[in-house]
């Protein structure tokens, strides 16, 4: 049970979350057999016989989506159950909140249904319940299953006369939780998250096919700071053995007390691991220098979070955790895709002990003054959809939180045509502050975070096998890489016995597992200056790749140090060896039609590299980012579909990219 100041803290973000979410909110040829092309659709198929490969195909998918359970969700409209999800993410068309039908261009090969916990299946039981308790929430939410009902369509600018009502009812739900007027046996019925999570295990189990698709149960833990600040972690857990109600935010606020309960778990046989995400919105809480009270961080503590949490979501809807411009000044790259907003209500987040390099420096520092690091995780990207399925290619963009962002006038692409269907969106909708912006062109836009949104993004997995139980695996020792959609492919190894002519040996592969470390390990000196095999393939529905860069990181006179290596470039460039870049590539994208220029371009890079800077007594990180040449963003493609120039203030053109987990380095006497 909650308690009354934790309550109090939850209800007041749960408010802002819902009445201002528009404020925000490789595999390399190692094997004709793992990799080829297909000759319809000329899309990659990783080939798992009934043989564990040794040498690990990449697989692909997303592991953070809600569907009805999650009380958002159905809040936002959307309707769609955990086995509609899974369907979805194997092939099969999903109807969207707004009417929209959504399909992936090629389907996924995991996926997980992770709803939140706090309030799960609460929306839908609340409709259901007898008004004559006195609860005005009840009410309300059936004024929202009246509509649901009757296929009304949720958008005030369709159909504003029917929103009115549904829109009213979602805030006066979240006033009615802001009142405290929901307590034990509506807030956190035992039943009904029960009965919720229970449907959700069996959908689960249903569609998990080994060796062809592969489920993992899990939730979303959805912990508020002191500040506001975000400390989301998915929970996944390893097999079908799962507990009989998921730990929540009314149990604990503080995410060591998840990761104590998962530790109790696995004593008992049920093995789960976390994974933070939208750090970027936790206000400098979720790579914080202290434990949660503020004590100093110790070896236990390490410990305990790399045990329960080796790896991080760097790159989602609500934008990208990688890096911010201010923490990565000299990186020309480090402004992608940025969502600085507190999620789920107005205002910045603090940026130092939000972004992910960031967090790994300071595990560095951590490491060389006090001999222990808790920032010692891997990366994989996912969606963060609420609309049982993500849209993670630019130009099929269909937003995350249904029908509120639904449309491209919601999403801010796009201007609204007069003042009238402004009106009517503002109040309808956006009726929190004076949400509007006005373009050099006196367009009249919605401007909230949305804007801001990414199609992003999607794990990438090098396992022996499309099982549970392998892809678990991958993810414990860090085998992991993330995308911001597009299905590139990165494999990073590091060694002090490569040899010059690894890249052209037909074992390659082979010969890099036995003689280094693949991502997500860690190397120790031997006297040598270590060497890095990075290899990347093309997603071939996407663009062509541009280069390939390693972000390195260390530790000089007790401060954090990082520097940015292209290490390899597409046609048959060269990186300038003073500069270590590649060309400046003369490509352009036509934003009226996303027609680009002829340009270097290539389906593969690849490299074996040494650290020109290396020293030997200083601990290091190394982690790939592979990028893309530009293209159009979501945003010019909404435009272009309504036959409207760009908004100005906007990118119109996005360089996608990917990025493995790091290699870190330490000094024998480290």
């Amino acid at each position: 049970m909650i308690n009354e100041i934790g309550q109090k803290l939850y209800l007041n973000c749960l408010l802002l979350w819902l009445m201002c979410a528009h404020t925000l909110l490789v595999g390399c040829a190692d094997r004709d057999d793992i990799f080829r092309v297909s000759e319809d659709k000329g899309q990659p198929k990783f080939v798992s016989d009934s043989v564990r490969n040794p040498l690990r195909n990449a697989y692909f998918g997303d592991v953070h989506v809600h569907s009805r359970y999650s009380f958002d969700a159905s809040l936002f409209g959307v309707l769609v159950t955990p086995d509609e999800a899974y369907r979805f993410a194997k092939g099969s068309p999903l109807r969207h909140a707004s009417g929209q039908t959504m399909i992936l261009s090629q389907p996924l090969d995991f996926f997980s249904v992770t709803d939140h916990a706090g309030l799960l299946g609460g929306v839908l039981s609340f409709s259901e319940m007898d008004p004559k308790k006195g609860n005005e929430i009840i009410p309300l939410t059936k004024e929202v299953s009246k509509c649901w009902e009757n296929g009304c369509d949720f958008s005030p600018i369709s159909s504003p006369s029917l929103s009115a009502n549904a829109w009213d009812a979602l805030r006066n739900f979240s006033r009615g939780l802001q009142a405290s007027r929901v307590g034990r046996g509506v807030l956190d019925n035992r039943q009904v998250l029960g009965d919720s999570w229970q449907s959700i295990v069996e959908a689960s189990e249903r569609h998990n096919d080994p060796n062809n698709f592969t489920t993992f149960i899990g939730y979303e833990y959805t912990a508020i700071s002191p500040t506001n600040g975000n400390l989301h972690r998915n929970v996944l857990f390893r097999s079908s053995a799962v507990p009989e109600l998921p730990f929540s935010m009314f149990d604990s606020q503080n995410p060591e007390d998840l990761w104590h309960w998962m530790d109790s778990l696995r004593e008992s046989g049920i093995d789960s691991l976390a994974i933070p995400h939208n750090s970027n919105g936790s206000d400098g809480w979720m790579f914080q220098m202290t434990q949660y009270d503020g004590s100093p961080q110790n070896a236990e503590y390490a410990e305990q979070r790399m045990r329960n949490e080796p790896i991080v979501e760097n790159t989602q809807i609500k934008g990208t955790s990688d890096t911010h411009p201010s923490l990565s000044p000299h990186d020309d790259w480090a402004d992608f895709e940025v969502m600085p907003y507190l999620v789920g209500r107005h205002g910045f987040s603090e940026i130092r002990g939000s972004y992910a390099r960031h967090a790994l420096g300071r595990g560095l520092k951590q490491d060389n003054e006090l001999g222990f690091n808790p920032f010692k995780f891997g990366f994989i990207g996912s969606s963060d959809s609420h609309n049982g399925g993500g849209s993670y290619d630019e130009d099929d963009f269909m937003g995350k939180i249904g029908v509120v962002d639904g449309s491209s006038r919601s999403r801010g692409s796009i201007p609204v045509r007069d003042a009238d269907e402004w009106e009517s969106l503002k109040t309808r909708l956006f009726d929190i502050g004076p949400e509007v912006s006005v373009a050099a062109d006196d367009r009249i836009y919605s401007n909230t975070a949305f804007k801001t949104w990414s199609a992003s993004g999607l794990a990438g997995i090098w396992a022996e096998s499309n099982t549970r139980s392998d892809l678990f695996d991958a993810m414990l020792r860090k085998e992991v890489f993330s995308t911001s959609g597009p299905r590139i492919k990165i494999r990073f190894f590091g060694s002090f016995k490569f040899k010059d002519d690894l890249l052209e040996s037909s074992n390659a592969i082979a010969r890099a597992y036995t003689d280094g470390v693949p991502m997500g390990d860690t190397m120790t000196q031997d006297g040598q200056i270590p060497s890095f095999l990075v290899w990347s393939i093309a997603d071939p529905n996407s663009s062509m790749l541009q280069r390939l860069q390693i972000i390195k990181g260390w530790i000089d006179l007790g401060e954090f140090r990082e520097k940015v290596f292209d290490v390899a470039c597409a046609g048959a460039h060269k990186p300038d060896p003073s500069s270590r870049r590649c060309p400046d590539y003369d490509f352009s994208v036509n934003p009226t039609n996303c027609g680009a220029s002829k340009a270097s371009d290539s389906t593969e890079l690849k490299t074996l590299w040494r650290d020109p800077e290396f020293d030997e007594s200083q601990l290091a990180f190394y982690y790939v980012r592979v990028l893309e040449h530009p293209k159009c963003r979501w945003s010019t493609w909404d435009a272009i579909r309504s036959n409207v120039k760009p908004r100005i203030g906007i990118p119109e053109t996005i360089q996608d990219r990917a990025w493995s987990s790091p290699i870190w380095y330490v000094p024998r006497h480290g």
